[in-house]
């Protein structure tokens, strides 16, 4: 059953029924009180004319008579009054209501020798009329007085007072039941209503939805804490996501930290396989430069492959860098000052092609706590292949710090990198240089300097049309670990 009706049912009902009852009794006994009232007065009036009018039957005389008759109208609400022999006829009267007693009944007023009253109807009036034996001076009974009261006041009105009243009542308790169902509605069940849409959406998955604060106090303060708990589960929902986000990334850098130690013991058994073949080439092409029997071109070519035969030397070395373990030996260093060193080294490669290096930092630079070598070497490496890419004209390289972070970007204005590659760009051996100008081992090489710094970094694509990288390095050594 619905909170509404069952408030009704078992609150309003009752105190309707109460009401009612209470009504009615009240009602019935003001119309009691009011009828003992009046024919209480009436029979005293026919008491007090009584005594009189025996006076005036002694004296067998109208005159009298009439008089004592007309004195009875001068009280309030007599309309009749008449005076009957022992035989039941009349001898002398006044007013309404002659024929309402027989003479039979009449002289039985006389033989019970006592004050008799009650109601009659006639001719569509009610009457309340009072019987009283009249006594000579010596005791005995000469006639009957008649006084007649006709019911023209409030107790003529005392039952359709009571159907008005319960009429009245009943209008009145229906229209305090249709403000009590209204306000119900409007007060209580839509503000219930609201909350409770809000809550089946939240459940249904949709996350987003508040309850709107209005209404009476009550349900503000119920919507303020609805929204209150939605907000703290929205929180806690982006405390998981992040979690899990961070999770994701550790994984991913385990993962990543694992194949490059894989790879670490293949390319050390590899450079160890490779290594003499190498050295005993390079060798032979040196010894066979040097000799005067061969001309210039044979010189060249062998130049040439003394030159791949050291590239090799460098994939090797590099991709025994990657697979190491490192002890990172940290140093404060400013930030400023390792930006200025890794500039300086790209220098080259941007004056010729025209290329701005916009820098952006915050005011004062701060420390970091690194080995600034290889941050340098981060850095420049970063530079360097923006500088490398096509149609570009601007670097830009910025940094925010937050409380215990920094956050570096670099980026550029030039045709940018795919997002099908961006899960790839730091994998070994990845690029999309042509064949021969790039081992693919220099973001590897990032990757991994970031990540025994205990920071992070992605790629992303740059505002400026380009491609950007985004590095996160903690700001003290017990963020790090």
């Amino acid at each position: 059953m619905r909170l509404r009706n069952l408030i009704i049912l078992t609150v309003i009902v009752p105190l309707f029924v109460i009401l009612v009852v209470f009504s009615l009794v009240a009602i019935k006994s003001l119309e009691d009180n009011v009828r003992s009232k009046l024919q209480t007065e009436v029979e005293i009036i026919t008491r007090a004319l009584g005594t009189s009018l025996s006076y005036a039957v002694d004296r067998d005389s109208d005159t009298p008579l009439e008089e004592a008759l007309q004195s009875a109208f001068s009280f309030h609400r007599i309309y009749g009054a008449y005076v009957f022999d022992t035989k039941g006829r009349e001898v002398y009267g006044l007013g309404l209501g002659k024929d309402l007693f027989t003479p039979q009944e009449i002289q039985q007023v006389i033989e019970q020798d006592d004050l008799y009253s009650n109601y009659r109807q006639k001719e569509g009036w009610t009457y309340y009329s009072a019987l009283i034996p009249l006594r000579s001076q010596d005791g005995s009974v000469q006639g009957v007085l008649q006084v007649n009261r006709l019911n023209t006041g409030i107790e003529n009105y005392t039952g359709f007072i009571s159907i008005v009243a319960v009429l009245v009542f009943v209008i009145g308790a229906a229209g305090i039941v249709f403000s009590i169902w209204w306000g119900f509605r409007h007060y209580i069940e839509r503000p219930l209503n609201r909350l409770l849409h809000v809550m089946l959406l939240v459940e249904d998955g949709d996350r987003s939805q508040r309850a709107t604060v209005d209404g009476p106090t009550e349900y503000r303060r119920l919507a303020s804490g609805l929204n209150g708990m939605l907000d703290a589960m929205a929180e806690k929902d982006c405390d998981i996501d992040a979690r899990r986000q961070r999770e994701i990334e550790l994984e991913k850098r385990l993962r990543k930290s694992k194949k490059l130690a894989e790879l670490g013991v293949l390319a050390a058994g590899v450079a160890h396989e490779i290594g003499a073949p190498l050295t005993v080439i390079n060798g032979q092409a040196q010894r066979l430069s040097r000799q005067d029997t061969i001309g210039d071109d044979e010189r060249a070519r062998l130049s040439r492959i003394r030159g791949e035969v050291e590239r090799i030397v460098q994939i090797v070395r590099q991709l025994m860098e990657l697979g190491r373990q490192h002890n990172v030996e940290k140093g404060t260093q400013p930030l400023d000052q390792l930006i200025l060193s890794a500039s300086e080294l790209v220098e080259e490669e941007l004056e010729p092609r025209n290329i701005r290096l916009d820098v952006d930092l915050p005011s004062p630079a701060p420390n970091l706590l690194v080995n600034g070598q290889q941050i340098v070497q981060v850095l420049s490496n970063l530079l360097r292949n923006a500088a490398q890419a096509p149609d570009v004209s601007c670097i830009r390289l910025s940094a925010k710090q937050y409380s215990e972070e920094l956050t570096l970007w670099v980026e550029d204005d030039g045709s940018g990198i795919p997002v099908s590659h961006h899960q790839q760009v730091f994998d070994p051996f990845f690029t999309t240089k042509p064949v021969g100008q790039g081992s693919g081992l220099g973001l590897s090489m990032v990757h991994r300097i970031i990540n025994d710094h205990g920071g992070t970094i992605g790629v992303f694509n740059s505002g400026l049309g380009g491609a950007g990288f985004e590095i996160t390095l903690p700001l003290s050594e017990t963020v790090s670990a």
